[in-house]
C-alpha cells in the first residue's frame, strides 16, 4: 500500500519539482498540494495523509503553527519538514510542535523518499547537519534528571536518543552502539515512559524543554 503525502510550499514549482521526483518511488503517492499553512490544514483534515511535507516560512499560517494544530488534531499524521532553513530558530520550536522529521532542501530525492517512509515507520528523519545541531547541545552529565521526573535517563538511554535524534534507524543504533535490536526498543520505551511521550520526535523536544538541549541561537 503506498505511503499517501501532502506537499505543502508556497513556491509552486518546488511542488512540481518534489512530486515528479516522488513519482518515481511506486511506494509513495502525492495526494494533494496547499501553498499556504492556513491551506495544508484543511487538506490534512479533508485528505487524512499518512505524511505531510511541510515548508517553514508559509503565508496565513506559518510551518511551525501549522504543525502544531495538524498533529494535535491528527496524531496519525505524521509531519515532515522540508526548508533551505537550519536555523535553531525554527528547528528547535518545529520539534516542539511534533514534526517527525526536518530535512534541507539541499537533500536528493532519494534521500526525501527514505525520509518519508522513515517516518511514516515512526521513526525521526533529520538531515545530518540538523541531527548535528541537536546532538551537540545533548549535556554531558552522568545521570539527566529533573525535578519533575519519577527517574532519570541513563547513560545508556541518552546514547540511544543521541542516535535517533540523528534520525537513526533501530537496526543502525543497534550494530552502532553494539546492542540487539529488542534492547534498543527496550531502551526507547524506557525514555518514552520517563519522559511522559509517545514518539522520538517527542522525546527530542521533552529533552529541550528540560534544557538539555539549549533553544538559545548559537554563532556559527
Amino acid at each position: 500500500m503506498s505511503i499517501s503525502v501532502l506537499l505543502v510550499d508556497d513556491h509552486k514549482i518546488v511542488r512540481e519539482g518534489t512530486r515528479q521526483l516522488l513519482a518515481l518511488c511506486s511506494d509513495i503517492k502525492v495526494v494533494g498540494e496547499a501553498a499556504d499553512g492556513r491551506e495544508a490544514v484543511k487538506m490534512a483534515e479533508e485528505i487524512q495523509p499518512d505524511v505531510v511535507v511541510m515548508d517553514v516560512r508559509l503565508a496565513q499560517l506559518n510551518g511551525i503553527e501549522a504543525t502544531r494544530i495538524i498533529t494535535n488534531r491528527f496524531p496519525k499524521i505524521k509531519v515532515l519538514i522540508l526548508s533551505a532553513y537550519d536555523d535553531d530558530s525554527y528547528v528547535f520550536p518545529l520539534f516542539e510542535a511534533g514534526a517527525s522529521g526536518y530535512l534541507l532542501k539541499t537533500s536528493s530525492g532519494d534521500e526525501l523518499a527514505e525520509a518519508i517512509r522513515n517516518v511514516n515507520e515512526g521513526e525521526t528523519a533529520l538531515s545530518p547537519h540538523i541531527g548535528a545541531k541537536l546532538v551537540k547541545h545533548l549535556s554531558g552529565k552522568q545521570v539527566y534528571q529533573k525535578k519533575s521526573m519519577l527517574e532519570g535517563l541513563t547513560i545508556r538511554e541518552m546514547d540511544v536518543l543521541r542516535a535517533a535524534a540523528y534520525g537513526h534507524a533501530n537496526k543502525t543504533i543497534a550494530v552502532e552502539l553494539g546492542i540487539s535490536v529488542q534492547t534498543v526498543q527496550v531502551h526507547l520505551r524506557n525514555i518514552f515512559s520517563k519522559l511522559e511521550v509517545s514518539s522520538r520526535s517527542e522525546a527530542v523536544a521533552r529533552a529541550i524543554q528540560y534544557g538539555w538541549i539549549s533553544l538559545e541561537p548559537k554563532d556559527e
